[in-house]
Parts: C-alpha cells; sequence; structure tokens
C-alpha cells in the first residue's frame, strides 16, 4: 500500500470505526439479501427502533448504506457490495486465528500430558 497522507488515514480510521459497532454489522447482514425498511430490519434484528434508526443515520453518513423513499416508506440498501467482501476477509482472518490457537492448545495438551 503507498504511503497516505494523514487525512486519509483518519478517514480509513473514520469507516472502521463504523463498523466497529456490533449493532451496525448485524444491520449490514440483513441488508446482505436486499433493502429493508426500518420495520424489516427491527424484525430480522430483534433491535430496538430507536436503536436501529440511529446506526442507519450513522451507517448512511459513512456511505454504507444509502436511503430510497417508496411511498410512505423509506429503504435502505448496501451502497457498495465491497463491505461483504471487506466482512468475509475478517470473518477467514478471524477463522485461520481460531484454527491457529487451538492447534496451539492441543500441542499444548500433548506437552502436558508427557510429563
Amino acid at each position: 500500500m503507498k504511503r497516505l497522507s494523514p487525512t486519509a488515514i483518519a478517514l480509513m480510521a473514520d469507516f472502521f470505526k463504523v463498523l466497529s459497532e456490533p449493532s451496525r454489522l448485524q444491520i449490514i447482514c440483513t441488508l446482505k439479501s436486499g433493502s429493508k425498511n426500518v420495520s424489516q430490519i427491527i424484525s430480522d434484528t430483534s433491535l430496538g427502533q430507536a436503536n436501529v434508526s440511529k446506526h442507519l443515520k450513522v451507517l448512511t453518513q459513512a456511505s454504507i448504506v444509502n436511503r430510497t423513499q417508496q411511498g410512505i416508506n423509506v429503504f435502505y440498501q448496501i451502497s457498495n457490495p465491497f463491505i461483504f467482501e471487506l466482512c468475509e476477509l475478517v470473518c477467514d482472518s478471524i477463522s485461520l486465528q481460531i484454527e491457529q490457537q487451538s492447534e496451539n492448545l492441543e500441542h499444548l495438551k500433548n506437552i502436558k500430558s508427557s510429563f
């Protein structure tokens, strides 16, 4: 990666801060299947209405989701599907870490049993 300016790094940090909230990740996951209104998101996530609205506002401001008015309903959808690739990369990395930890634990058990 080329050298980034402090401003670019701050923008990246802000983006990752938005993704650091579990409720926001829940909302992103429920939007993977397509656009939904607030009631549908509440139903899928079991989060409260005020909580969902607050997080949707943050996700919209970060341009992770966008909103579309359809009659009296507002529907939210993912702005750029790359977010799912990013989440998949993180999940793969976590999976590898857990696998490595499990192997290390098994190795320690084998060492312990040899004493």
